[in-house]
């Protein structure tokens, strides 16, 4: 029952995170146009909350990743990727120490370590997803595996098309589809570990069916 409530919060991770990138936002913020991060950035109205949330996001995330970790038997894969979702929430608990400023402060060369700091964390995280995925592909069968090939492309093309526009983001220039991008990037991750903690939750009952 412990392992079962440590994968449902995988699921419950998602669902927060998604819920906040989609439903957090300031007057005059664009959805489309806009970075996630911005709504976290300094000085922007949406902060205390997001950093709020966002310690409730990481906390769901370590505790899914003990669940893996606990779920994996004998299978490697799992092993790792518990190991990986691990280092990957405890990467998270740096965010609030690498926080952007906002595109005026940027543009006007207001950049601070901490906006160095955010694009190394964010390289790393992306890194983290890319890896974390590759490897989980081999956790399960066929179609497990295939659907984890199409959210790694997906992923790296999303990701191709975020980094593209994000020189824009310091000097203040437009960004039209950014927003959209990079949103399309995190909620096929997000789909990812949550399809990942439902076939951990069915791996019991899939046995005990191929076993009668």
């Amino acid at each position: 029952m412990v392992i079962k409530l440590l994968l449902v919060c995988g699921i419950l991770s998602s669902l927060l995170y998604g819920a906040m990138m989609l439903l957090i936002h300031f007057e005059g913020y664009s959805l489309l146009s806009q970075t996630v991060s911005e709504l976290s950035a300094i000085g922007a109205p949406t902060r205390p909350l997001w950093m709020m949330l966002g310690f409730v996001y990481e906390a769901l995330v370590l505790a899914f990743a003990l669940g893996v970790w606990l779920s994996a038997g004998g299978k490697l894969a799992l092993r790792v990727v518990g190991g990986l979702l691990l280092a990957f929430g405890m990467l998270g608990l740096l965010w609030p120490f690498a926080s952007m400023h906002q595109r005026e402060v940027l543009a006007a060369g207001g950049a601070t370590f901490s906006d160095t700091l955010h694009i190394i964390l964010g390289v790393v995280t992306v890194l983290f997803m890319l890896v974390t995925i590759w490897v989980g592909a081999k956790a399960f069968g066929r179609r497990f595996r295939l659907y984890s090939v199409a959210t790694f492309l997906t992923l790296l093309l999303f990701g191709v098309l975020t980094g593209v526009d994000s020189p824009n983001i310091a000097v203040n220039l437009p960004t039209p589809w950014i927003g959209l991008w990079e949103r399309i990037n995190i909620a096929v991750f997000l789909l990812w570990l949550a399809v990942l903690a439902i076939a951990l939750l069915r791996e019991p009952e899939r046995k005990e069916q191929g076993g009668s």
